[in-house]
């Protein structure tokens, strides 16, 4: 077959155990399929994100995990002030040169039916999203020219910057308030640029309770993804799998009168032209339900080998968190 342009990762009803796939209707969002209870079908991939190649078996999706696995993901790094309007809200003058930091791996989180985790730290009315485009590095390379920046992609897909603001009003470096466990959701589906060739041309949006409080385009971007591949790759090695995320446009709650916040229970959607929707509940959580959910995944791994990544455990401890927890 063809190679593959919409790239899944999940858990197949088949088999209960987590695959890539290559999406069968590549007209459909499978981001509100999922949301719908819509059967998701995908053709088997063997091989890794990298270099997987089609097969003819058909897999249904249980539930949608993050296209990249934290196993597979070395890098977040994440742009800051990169849209126009965006540096206008926040009444900043525009940058001269990319604004980076950085996530741990181990804020990266999947698609509903996860949920997005609000830790008792920035529960205090401040909690905010960031509707984002994403891209994620096929192969390795230094000193990166524009004009073959886009030849090291390996797709694009929707992410949220859940943002704490008071934690990141605190001091200059942001990535403490924005690296939070759970805090960069991305999915549902990674779209190659065979599918995608010019990613300077999408409409993004955010969606919080049925609500659109972001509407922009990434061609108002400051710094192109050309533009960010050669700066951040001068004198410096970015390697497959990183993942890149490029900016938010205008919109933040933080800045809106009133301020829109992040609430136990809220509705959040990222919809990226091309890509689909991002779709988490967002959960507020204690010290006990950070326990619990520790001891849920020393369980489950004993019992279910397939479970014994911490990036599937994250999917199904979450699912269960956010029906115990987070239901109206």
């Amino acid at each position: 077959m063809s190679p593959p342009t919409h790239i899944l990762r999940f858990v197949a009803v088949e088999d209960g155990r987590v695959h890539l796939g290559q999406l069968v209707d590549t007209t459909r969002d499978v981001g509100l399929d999922t949301l719908q209870g819509t059967p998701v079908k995908a053709y088997r991939i063997d091989g890794s994100i990298f270099d997987g190649e089609v097969t003819n078996d058909v897999l249904t999706a249980q539930h949608l995990l993050s296209p990249v696995s934290r196993a597979e993901c070395n890098y977040i790094r994440c742009l800051g002030l990169n849209y126009k309007d965006h540096a206008q809200e926040a009444n900043m003058a525009l940058p001269e040169v990319p604004i980076l930091f950085s996530k741990p791996h181990t804020a990266l989180a999947d698609p509903y039916p996860a949920v997005t985790p609000i830790p008792k730290c920035s529960q205090d009315g401040t909690s905010d999203y960031e509707a984002e485009l994403c891209f994620v590095l096929k192969k390795s390379g230094r000193n990166i020219s524009e004009e073959k920046a886009l030849d090291y992609v390996l797709g694009y897909t929707c992410s949220n910057d859940v943002s704490a603001r008071t934690l990141q009003m605190a001091t200059t470096q942001w990535s403490y308030s924005k690296g939070l466990d759970g805090s960069c959701p991305i999915g549902p589906v990674l779209v190659t640029p065979a599918a995608i060739p010019d990613p300077q041309n999408l409409s993004i949006k955010a969606i919080y309770n049925g609500r659109v409080v972001q509407d922009g385009n990434t061609r108002e971007m400051i710094f192109s993804i050309k533009q960010q591949i050669a700066y951040f790759s001068q004198g410096t090695t970015l390697e497959a799998g990183t993942i890149f995320l490029t900016g938010t446009p205008a919109g933040i709650g933080f800045f809106r009168q009133p301020r829109v916040i992040l609430e136990d229970g809220g509705d959040m959607r990222v919809e990226i032209e091309g890509i689909g929707t991002l779709a988490n509940k967002i959960c507020y959580m204690d010290c006990c339900q950070g326990a619990w959910m520790q001891l849920l995944y020393h369980s489950t791994a004993k019992v279910y080998g397939w479970m014994s990544t911490k990036s599937t455990f994250v999917t199904v401890a979450s699912t269960v968190a956010s029906i115990v927890v987070c239901m109206n």
